[in-house]
């Protein structure tokens, strides 16, 4: 067989041509926003070459997806929804802490985060049973049930240690039962319902969750000493990440002015140097590599990565960068619409919604929209095991737009 770079890299051009976009503006992007990571390891080229060898590793793991025919993924179902429960559970009882959040387990030398399988793993179940369950006149009465009956549970293990991927994946099931035609006045429950929730663990978080005062006196010290000696209760066990979400809020929906001058550059350095690198960066920006903010950002390759870009793209780059991602989802609505079947159909815009709103998420944050929420920017932020499962959702896409049973379109 004649090997071709057409044979390689099939599929939709138009999804390939975005990918290799987000893939460049990575690369130069990481290795201008790495500049601690090059003083701590001593190394000039280091951060840079193991992202590329990252990204190389994700394209090769793409391509492989992208050659399965898409029908057999549902084999993989069943196996995925018992792995990501296995980690989930592991990572809440032994899981590995990095800046205060125990998301990540090692095995066999690989860290990774089970949140991400698990992202994946639901989407997947939740576009099986959205295709199972159509009719021609919507989907059956059970569908709502059973799709809550696979994610809920799901989402609530990924809900407390990560409580911003949990609220993304509940955008993306919405998403995903909308499109497929589940009864409007359910989903509206499924809202109205979580929106009551959410305002509950709010409560619970503003009650229990407890902040970082300053030790501005010898009292106030002593103080602290005695909270942190007391033995925390059950309910703080299972919310032990309270304090950083009432922070998190209080930071966010707090309306006082602040001057310039008396700014906590120490506390809020994220947001702070965030809104430095924007507000300095005009139409154009200052140019690749010549970003001030990156020295000072902290996660400025990961998670404020889009503050780096606008810094240095401008606000022009900002903007393609974000119509990059809507052209993604876009352009997967195009594919799904023209599958015979339902199932490549609803995976492939449940992958797209999924590697869309965490964009959006990532981006609202860094421009202030939103509260700090730990989301990466997808394909662009410097990653390990989340880059590549990122790649292996895009492999996905393709294979849809390879394999899945087309429309013929009459002249």
């Amino acid at each position: 067989m004649r090997i071709s770079i057409g044979n390689i890299f099939k599929g939709d051009k138009v999804i390939w041509m975005i990918f290799f976009f987000l893939c460049i503006i990575s690369i130069m992007e990481v290795f201008s926003s790495s500049s601690s990571l090059t003083y701590d390891k001593s190394s000039y080229w280091g951060p840079v070459i193991k992202h590329v060898g990252i990204l190389l590793a994700g394209i090769f793991v793409m391509i492989i997806v992208q050659n399965i025919d898409c029908k057999y993924f549902k084999v993989a179902t069943p196996f995925l929804l018992i792995l990501s429960a296995f980690t989930l559970i592991w990572v809440l009882v032994a899981g590995q802490a990095t800046n205060g959040a125990q998301r990540w387990i090692s095995l066999f030398g690989i860290q990774f985060q089970p949140s991400e399988i698990a992202k994946g793993t639901i989407v997947l179940s939740v576009a099986q049973i959205l295709s199972a369950m159509q009719t021609e006149t919507g989907t059956e009465e059970n569908t709502f049930k059973y799709v809550l009956t696979v994610s809920v549970p799901l989402t609530i293990l990924i809900m407390f240690e990560n409580l911003s991927t949990a609220i993304l994946i509940g955008f993306v099931v919405v998403g995903m039962m909308f499109y497929g035609g589940v009864a409007l006045h359910k989903i509206g429950r499924l809202v109205g319902g979580v929106a009551l929730v959410g305002v509950v663990g709010l409560a619970i978080i503003m009650l229990i969750g407890k902040t970082e005062d300053k030790p501005n006196d010898k009292n106030n010290l002593t103080e602290q000493v005695v909270k942190a000696e007391e033995s925390p209760s059950m309910l703080e066990k299972v919310f032990h990440r309270a304090g950083t979400w009432k922070g998190r809020v209080l930071k966010f929906i707090s309306n006082d002015e602040v001057a310039p001058e008396e700014f906590d550059l120490d506390n809020d350095s994220q947001i702070g140097h965030a809104n430095i690198a924007i507000a300095s960066s005009e139409i154009v920006g200052k140019g690749p590599g010549n970003s001030e903010e990156r020295d000072l950002l902290p996660q400025a390759f990961s998670d404020f990565i889009y503050a780096i870009i606008i810094e240095e793209l401008g606000l022009a780059g900002g903007i393609f960068v974000m119509f990059l991602y809507i052209f993604l989802l876009w352009r997967a609505g195009r594919i799904a619409d023209r599958c015979v079947n339902n199932f490549p159909a609803f995976l492939v815009m449940g992958l797209a919604l999924l590697l869309v709103c965490q964009a959006m998420f990532n981006m609202m944050v860094a421009v202030g929209m939103a509260p700090v929420t730990g989301q990466p920017l997808p394909l662009i932020s410097k990653g390990g095991t989340s880059t590549i499962i990122n790649c292996m959702f895009v492999g996905a896409i393709l294979s849809v737009s390879i394999s899945a049973k087309k429309k013929t379109v009459e002249k």
